[in-house]
C-alpha cells in the first residue's frame, strides 16, 4: 500500500513537472543552437537544455550604453568571454565556467581530472528545472538575464558615481534581438538601475541620473569546428597572446604556454603562391555611420587586404556593409561600430576569442564619433586664415581629419585581427598603422605643408605581424623555422616591435617607442615641431573661426596648437636616462640586448627638452592675446579649454605654467632619475643627475631676461620647477642618491637667491628654507590642469 501511494506520488509530481510549459499561454518558440520559449503574459522566457556537460562559449555585451567616456560603459561593449556548460546538481542545472587556466594536455583522463580538481570553478547561476522531457531540462532562463553579468552598478560605483542597483519592477526582456540560430541563440534584457547619483559624469548624460537604463546582450554559442591550428607566440612578433600552465608539460620544457589570438584563415589551394581562402575574414561597417566618415572607415579597413595579399591570398579580408537584418552583437559579425558620447573618447578594438586555442570568433571594433572633430579642430588651428576669404573653405581641414580617421579604421581593426600597437614604427618611415600617429606637417620656405600629414595604406610592420600570425609554412619546412625566419627577415630591413608598457612617457626607457611622435630622433623632431609650432602661433587669427563664431570658440581652436609639442616632448624625455632594447631572444643574432644610450644623444635630448621650459617659446605673444576675452555667454570652459588663475579672464601666465608642468611631470619622474643614476654608475661617461639637475636650473631659475613679460612667464615656469624638485625629493620611489643630489641644489639654490634683490628669488630662497627644515610637512601645489590631449590615438582592449 506504502508502495503504491508513493508511486503514485511520483507520478504526479512528473506529470505536474512535465505540464510546465503545457500551463503556459501563447508560448512563442524560438528554435536554434538552444531551443527557448517567451511568455509575453509574464515576460518570462524559458530555455530547454539539451546539452548537459557540453562545453560552449558564452558572452555578455552591452547593446547600449552610457555615452560617457569616463564611465567607459559604451554601446557595443563586448564583456567577459567564457567556456561554459550546463551541469545537473539534484534538481538543478549549474551554469559552470571550468578553469581554462591551468590545464593538463594529456590523453590520460586521470591527470586532465587532478589538474581541472585542484583549481577553482565558478558556477555562474543555479537554475530550478521546471519540466524533464526525456534528455531536455526546461529551466526559467529569465532571473539570470536579470542579473548584472556585465558589472554595470560595479563600474559606477568604482568611477564614485553612486551605489546602484537593478531593479526588476523597472527592467524587461527584449525581443527586437532575441533570436536563436543553429550555431548560437542571442537574448537580451533592458536592465534599470536605480540609486543615488553622486559623480558628475552620469548626471550629465542620463536624462534622469537616479534611474539608467541599459540593453545586456547574451550570447550561447557553439564550440568552433575541428582544425583550427594553434599558432606559438614570439615576443618580437607583434601579435596579442593567451596564456595558460599545463601541467602535463615534461619536466624539462616551460609550464607555461603563450600563444597567439587570430582567426582562422586558410588557403583553397596551399600549393599556390596565391589563392583565395576557404572563408574570408569579412568585417562589417555600422550603418549608423554618415558620410563622408562611412566612405574613410571602410577605405582605411580595407588596407588591411594588401597584407593579406602579401602572403599569398586572394580576397582575403574584406569590409562590407552591415545587412539591414543583422543584429551588431550576433558572433557571426565582425564589427565596425561608430560609437557616440558626450565627450571625445578613446576608440578601441576588442574581440571575442576562444579561451582553449585562441581563435579570434568575432573583432568588434568601437570608435569614437568626436574623434574626427578633433582632428578637424587641430587642422583648423594649424592652418593660416582658413576662413578669411570664405567660411565654407572647410575642405583641406576635413581632408586632414578624414586621413586620420582612415588611419584610425585600420588601427583599431588591427588589434581585432590580433595585433598589438607597435609603438618603434614611427622611426621607420611610419611602418605601422598599429602606432599612434601624429600628423606629420613640415615648414617648408616658410610655409607650413599638409600634403603628408598621414600615410596612406598598411604598413612594411603590418604586414610581417600578418605573415608571423597567417602566413602558409611552406611546404618542406617546419613551423618555427618559418616563423623565426619571418622576424629575422624584418629585423635586417630595419624594423622592430616595441609596445605599450616601453613606449609610456612617464616610466618608459626605449628612445624609439612613443605615443604621436614622428622621426627617426626624437630631439631633432621636437625641435622641428616647436619652430612649426611657432609659426602656426604667428599666422594664427580671427580667422581660424568662421563669421558669427564667438571668440571663445576660437580660445578653444586654439588650444591644440599651444600644446602641439606635447607629445613630441614626451618622446624626447625619454632619451634622457634611455636604453635601446628589443624582445631578445637567445640564438637571434639580429636584435641588441640591450645599450644605454650615448651621452651625445641624451645631451641632445635635454637640450631639446630644455627648450619647453624657455619663457620665449612658451609665452603667448600679446597680439595673441587680445583675441581671448572673458568666455561669452553660453560658452563655458569645458575639460578642453585652457585652465587659469584669474577668474573670467584669460590668464596668460597658466597656460605657460600648464606646459612646464607637463615637461617637468616626465622629466624629473623619479623612476627616470633613478634610472640616471644608475646608468652613470655603470658608465660615468654618462651625464649624472646632477649634471642635468644643474641644466635645468641654468636654463630656467639662473635665467634672466629684460622683457617684463616674458620674466613673469620664465618664473612662473620656475615655480614650477622648484615644485617638482620638492616632489622628487619627498618621493617615496626616489632612492636615496637621487634625493641626496636633489637637497645639494636646495642648498646651493637658496644662498645664491637669499643674496639677490628680486623678491622672486628672495621668495624661492625662503620657501626653499622653510621645506628644507621640515620636508614631511610638503603639500603639492598643483599647476592648472592640462586640457584632454588623449585620448587622441586609440586604446588597445582585447577581450579573451
Amino acid at each position: 500500500m506504502t508502495k503504491n501511494i508513493t508511486l503514485l506520488f511520483l507520478l504526479c509530481c512528473s506529470l505536474a513537472s512535465a505540464q510546465f510549459l503545457e500551463k503556459k499561454k501563447d508560448l512563442k518558440a524560438y528554435n536554434g543552437f538552444f531551443n527557448f520559449h517567451y511568455n509575453e503574459s509574464e515576460d518570462e522566457l524559458y530555455l530547454e537544455v539539451d546539452k548537459l556537460d557540453q562545453e560552449f562559449i558564452y558572452v555578455h555585451a552591452l547593446k547600449s550604453g552610457l555615452g560617457s567616456n569616463d564611465i567607459g560603459l559604451d554601446r557595443g561593449q563586448l564583456g567577459g568571454t567564457a567556456i561554459v556548460k550546463f551541469v545537473k546538481a539534484g534538481n538543478k542545472l549549474l551554469l559552470v565556467q571550468p578553469n581554462q587556466d591551468y590545464r593538463a594536455i594529456t590523453d590520460n583522463a586521470a591527470e586532465r581530472e587532478s589538474v581541472e580538481e585542484a583549481f577553482a570553478k565558478s558556477v555562474l547561476y543555479g537554475f530550478e528545472i521546471k519540466e524533464t522531457q526525456g534528455d531536455t531540462y526546461v529551466i526559467n532562463f529569465t532571473p539570470f538575464l536579470m542579473e548584472d553579468a556585465h558589472g554595470v552598478a560595479r563600474r559606477l560605483k568604482a568611477n564614485k558615481e553612486g551605489n546602484y542597483k537593478v531593479d526588476k519592477s523597472r527592467s524587461a526582456l527584449a525581443l527586437k534581438n532575441t533570436k536563436a540560430f543553429p550555431k548560437n541563440t542571442e537574448f537580451e534584457a533592458l536592465l534599470t538601475f536605480t540609486g543615488d547619483p553622486q559623480g558628475r559624469n552620469l548626471r550629465s548624460v542620463a536624462p534622469d541620473a537616479s534611474s539608467v537604463s541599459v540593453v545586456q546582450h547574451h550570447s550561447f554559442v557553439a564550440l568552433p569546428e575541428d582544425g583550427y591550428e594553434v599558432r606559438a607566440f614570439d615576443p618580437r612578433s607583434g601579435a596579442i597572446h593567451r596564456s595558460y600552465k599545463d601541467y602535463s608539460t615534461p619536466v624539462q620544457d616551460p609550464i607555461d604556454k603563450r600563444i597567439i589570438v587570430r582567426h582562422r584563415l586558410k588557403k583553397k589551394n596551399p600549393e599556390l603562391a596565391v589563392s583565395e581562402p576557404v572563408e574570408p575574414i569579412i568585417y562589417y561597417l555600422d550603418p549608423g555611420t554618415p558620410e563622408p566618415v562611412r566612405s574613410a572607415l571602410l577605405e582605411g579597413a580595407r588596407w588591411w587586404n594588401q597584407a593579406y595579399e602579401s602572403i599569398g591570398y586572394k580576397d582575403a579580408f574584406q569590409v562590407k556593409m552591415l545587412p539591414e537584418d543583422a543584429d551588431p552583437l550576433d558572433l557571426r559579425y565582425n564589427l565596425i561600430q561608430w560609437v557616440h558620447r558626450s565627450t571625445r573618447g578613446w576608440s578601441y578594438g576588442a574581440s571575442v576569442v576562444d579561451p582553449r586555442t585562441g581563435e579570434i570568433l568575432k573583432g568588434h571594433v568601437s570608435l569614437g564619433s568626436l574623434r574626427i572633430r578633433q582632428d578637424f579642430m587641430i587642422a583648423q588651428a594649424l592652418m593660416n586664415a582658413p576662413f578669411a576669404d570664405s567660411d565654407d573653405n572647410y575642405e583641406p581641414m576635413l581632408e586632414m581629419a578624414l586621413a586620420r580617421i582612415r588611419q584610425l579604421s585600420a588601427h583599431e581593426v588591427g588589434h581585432t585581427l590580433g595585433f598589438a600597437h607597435n609603438f618603434a614604427a614611427s622611426v621607420a618611415d611610419r611602418a605601422s598603422v598599429m602606432d599612434y600617429p601624429h600628423p606629420t606637417i613640415r615648414l617648408k620656405n616658410g610655409k607650413i605643408d599638409f600634403s603628408d600629414a598621414y600615410a596612406v595604406g598598411i604598413g612594411d610592420w603590418d604586414k610581417v605581424t600578418v605573415a608571423y600570425s597567417y602566413g602558409t609554412v611552406p611546404k618542406g619546412m617546419t613551423e618555427s623555422w618559418y616563423l623565426n625566419d619571418v622576424l629575422e627577415t624584418a629585423e635586417k630591413e630595419g624594423l622592430r616591435f616595441i609596445t605599450d608598457s616601453d613606449a609610456r612617457a612617464a616610466t618608459g626607457a626605449h628612445p624609439d617607442a612613443h605615443l604621436w611622435d614622428n622621426g627617426a630622433n626624437a630631439a631633432e623632431e621636437l625641435e622641428d615641431v616647436l619652430a612649426l609650432r611657432k609659426k602656426a602661433i604667428s599666422n594664427f587669427s580671427e580667422d581660424n573661426i568662421k563669421t558669427g563664431e564667438a571668440f571663445s570658440t576660437l580660445e578653444d581652436v586654439f588650444v591644440p596648437l599651444y600644446f602641439y609639442h606635447r607629445y613630441q616632448t614626451e618622446a624626447a624625455i625619454k632619451s634622457i636616462g634611455g636604453q635601446r632594447y628589443n624582445y631578445a631572444v637567445k640564438g637571434d643574432q639580429q636584435q641588441e640586448i640591450v645599450t644605454p644610450l650615448s651621452a651625445k644623444e641624451q645631451e641632445q635630448a635635454l637640450s631639446a627638452v630644455l627648450m619647453t621650459l624657455d619663457a620665449s617659446y612658451l609665452a603667448i605673444p600679446k597680439d595673441k592675446l587680445a583675441l581671448f576675452p572673458p568666455r561669452a555667454f553660453g560658452y563655458r570652459r569645458t575639460r578642453e579649454s585652457f585652465k587659469g588663475n584669474t577668474g573670467i579672464t584669460f590668464d596668460p601666465l597658466a597656460a605657460p605654467e600648464t606646459a612646464a608642468d607637463m615637461t617637468l611631470d616626465f622629466l624629473l619622474n623619479p623612476e627616470r632619475a633613478n634610472r640616471i643614476v644608475a646608468q652613470h654608475a655603470w658608465d660615468d661617461a654618462l651625464p649624472s643627475f646632477d649634471v642635468i639637475l644643474e641644466a635645468l636650473l641654468e636654463e630656467t631659475v639662473y635665467k634672466k631676461t629684460a622683457d617684463s613679460y616674458l620674466s613673469e612667464v620664465q618664473q612662473t615656469i620656475n615655480y614650477r620647477v622648484l615644485e617638482h624638485l620638492k616632489k622628487l625629493s619627498v618621493s617615496k620611489k626616489a632612492i636615496p642618491q637621487v634625493k641626496a643630489v636633489t637637497f645639494s641644489k636646495f642648498l646651493d639654490l637658496s644662498m645664491k637667491l637669499a643674496l639677490s634683490q628680486e623678491a622672486n628669488d628672495r621668495y624661492i630662497a625662503q620657501e626653499l628654507g622653510r621645506f628644507m627644515k621640515d620636508p614631511e610637512e610638503y603639500e603639492e601645489v598643483a599647476a592648472p590642469k592640462i586640457p584632454d590631449g588623449s585620448p587622441i590615438g586609440s586604446f588597445q582592449c582585447l577581450n579573451n
